[in-house]
């Protein structure tokens, strides 16, 4: 393993290339890299888009997937991993095993991207046996109102929360909800829901926000700080970007 004591903390992303760095890898080493990581990337998709406009996306093969995992876990310590889009919950279930196998203790916090921002749907079939299996190996996951609704569409929200919330801890985006929008919810330990305000009465939208939110996420975990103390550095992370400037591409505060 590379150790210095002056090299800064690794942490993974595992997610899909855009080329507007708004979502996906860049955007998340990006963030990484304000919150003094060092931030480490595979690549599962490859998509044609911008700020506006998702055209297609071509896929990274399982194969080159787990490769890309295990000769970085050859190389580095990595406490926490960030997982974006993937191709199927089958793929998704095998690279988390594989995180498991290369760092039993890892922390792992997952973003379910059901959907693109321009209408691109990532999962229209979706086994959800396996995605139950998901869960059971992941610290956290990040869905919006509509991804949340959108996973299990025969329970109601409360009954998709609960389901998760017996595999995994949920941080519940709010920039999507009807009511008290931008209000996040946490929910964890079974019995403790957190809620989370805007901190201003107004956000500027940003292409790729959500990948920042998760990603802002994961990198207060490896800090080591208390769960709800993590939760609400992620917002507050999230909230300046958003107010960056009044683009949809957002700028990062670097420390």
């Amino acid at each position: 393993m590379l150790k210095n004591m002056k090299q800064k903390p690794y942490i993974l992303t595992i997610a899909g290339l855009d080329p507007s760095s708004g979502a996906g890898i860049t955007s998340d080493i990006k963030t990484f890299e304000a919150h003094g990581l060092y931030g480490l990337s595979v690549c599962t998709a490859v998509t044609v888009q911008n700020d506006v406009d998702f055209k297609e996306c071509t896929w990274i093969d399982r194969k080159t997937i787990i490769n890309q995992i295990t000769v970085l876990f050859e190389r580095f310590d990595i406490a926490v991993a960030k997982i974006g889009i993937i191709q199927s919950w089958e793929v998704l279930l095998e690279v988390v095993q594989v995180l498991k196998s290369c760092n039993p203790t890892i922390n792992i916090v997952l973003d379910p991207i059901l959907k693109a921002s321009a209408g691109f749907d990532f999962h229209s079939k979706k086994n959800l046996k396996v995605f139950e299996k998901v869960l059971q190996h992941c610290d956290f996951v990040t869905p919006n109102y509509d991804e949340i609704k959108a996973l299990f569409p025969e329970k109601t929200i409360e009954e998709t929360i609960d389901f998760i919330l017996e595999r995994t801890n949920i941080y519940l985006k709010g920039g999507h909800r009807e009511e008290k929008r931008g209000w996040d919810e946490i929910y964890h330990s079974k019995i403790v829901q957190l809620n989370i305000p805007p901190i201003t009465d107004s956000v500027f939208e940003k292409h790729g926000s959500g990948c920042v939110l998760s990603s802002a996420l994961a990198a207060n975990l490896v800090k080591e700080i208390s769960l709800e103390d993590a939760c609400k550095n992620a917002k507050w992370y999230t909230e300046q970007f958003l107010n960056s400037n009044e683009s949809l591409l957002g700028t990062h505060n670097y420390k």
